[in-house]
């Protein structure tokens, strides 16, 4: 199973203001690439805040929201660990898996080792503070796999995810 970390950041690298900012500041080709990516895989999982930011289930494939006490109609929610959901999302004959944010949710998979590629769209922004792509520390390494223009001013960067392990 691939897992991959699909995201749009500003060029001073952050993917939104606060917890509740929502995604509209990002290109058309960014939310069609997003779409895409997420549709091809089948799944995606997000956050609360990052769903609530969307306001509704994503069409055409299956949202998994990871939630201590919020129902949600027309997607699953979770607090299983992430090996378990990838698990089990695997013995449901997924093969590909869209880790749709936010940073805690990023962050979870990534220190896990769980993430296979980054899908990262740099759009022409600056917001000077906000949220991080990760809200820990990580001594990950990557590897460019390709360098894209999404449209006339956002570029997408695609990377494998070194599982180096320590000892």
């Amino acid at each position: 199973m691939t897992t991959f970390i699909i995201a749009a950041i500003t060029a001073d690298g952050f993917i939104g203001k606060n917890s509740s900012h929502l995604a509209d500041w990002t290109s058309k080709e960014d939310k069609r690439f997003f779409v895409e990516m997420t549709k091809k895989a089948g799944v995606v999982i997000m956050g609360q805040n990052t769903f609530e930011t969307i306001g509704k289930p994503l069409p055409g494939r299956l949202n998994i929201v990871y939630s201590r006490d919020k129902q949600h109609e027309g997607v699953e929610t979770t607090q299983k660990p992430a090996q378990e959901l990838l698990d089990d999302l695997r013995g449901r004959g997924y093969q590909e898996v869209a880790i749709g944010g936010g940073a805690t949710i990023y962050t979870m998979f990534l220190e896990q080792k769980l993430v296979d590629k980054l899908y990262l769209s740099i759009e022409p922004v600056l917001f000077g503070k906000g949220i991080t792509l990760f809200n820990k520390e990580f001594d990950t390494k990557l590897e460019l796999v390709s360098v894209k223009k999404l449209g006339e001013q956002t570029v997408l960067l695609e990377y494998n995810v070194l599982k180096t392990y320590s000892q």
